[in-house]
């Protein structure tokens, strides 16, 4: 079991949340964690550069001038690679990215990213973290009091609320849904943010998934 301290909003620490290291998959797998990051980080990309080949220039394929007696190189159509303007030799197409992970794979690798902030003690836990306004001033005393000096995730069960406004303004801190928390995300960041009650509502929600997983194995 993993003990996670539990602080409120003046930094002082007022309890423990204690983590199963088996819930969130036993052990950090690094090869995982790397399948897992390389698979959202290509499936960002657009994939839509393109360049003209020498087909899509407009020039005239006439030879430019004899090829003997000038005393120049030899030269051919204008379009040609080595020319200015001319086309790119191997032209860049439209070309789709995206990488495939099973869905057991992708959320072992969620939750192992999880794990690995626990084992780092990089997750700060908020005793409760509710704001009546917006107040960035606010937001940013919490973190220098949780000592949060690099990049931070902010995970909160509603990213519509004035919790999520004031942390949004913040340099180097993202704010995420607490149910679409992935690998990636979490391996971008230094530290993740997360109130007592989301947190404890996303460890039974791997609970649950757990236990299901379990009793679909065993029926078979």
């Amino acid at each position: 079991m993993i003990d996670i301290t539990v602080h409120n909003q003046a930094g002082e620490e007022v309890g423990t949340i204690q983590v199963d290291e088996q819930k969130l998959g036993g052990e950090v797998r690094p090869a995982l964690l790397k399948q897992a990051y390389v698979r959202y980080h290509a499936n960002r990309r657009q994939g839509s550069a393109r360049t003209r080949s020498r087909a899509d220039t407009a020039y005239s394929t006439r030879k430019l001038y004899k090829q003997k007696g000038t005393g120049n190189a030899r030269r051919g159509a204008a379009g040609t690679n080595i020319m200015r303007h001319g086309g790119h030799g191997f032209a860049k197409r439209p070309h789709s990215w995206r990488q495939d992970m099973p869905t057991k794979m992708r959320r072992l690798a969620n939750r192992n990213a999880v794990l690995a902030k626990a084992i780092d003690g990089e997750i700060k836990i908020v005793d409760k973290l509710d704001y009546d306004k917006p107040n960035t001033r606010n937001f940013q005393t919490l973190l220098s009091s949780l000592k949060i000096d690099r990049t931070c995730l902010v995970a909160l069960p509603n990213v519509s609320g004035h919790e999520a406004s004031s942390a949004r303004n913040l340099e180097n801190v993202n704010v995420t849904q607490i149910d679409r928390l992935n690998a990636f995300d979490l391996l971008n960041h230094r530290y993740l943010l997360v109130d007592k009650e989301a947190f404890e509502a996303y460890l039974g929600r791997v609970t649950s998934d757990a236990l299901a997983k379990a009793k679909q194995e065993a029926s078979k």
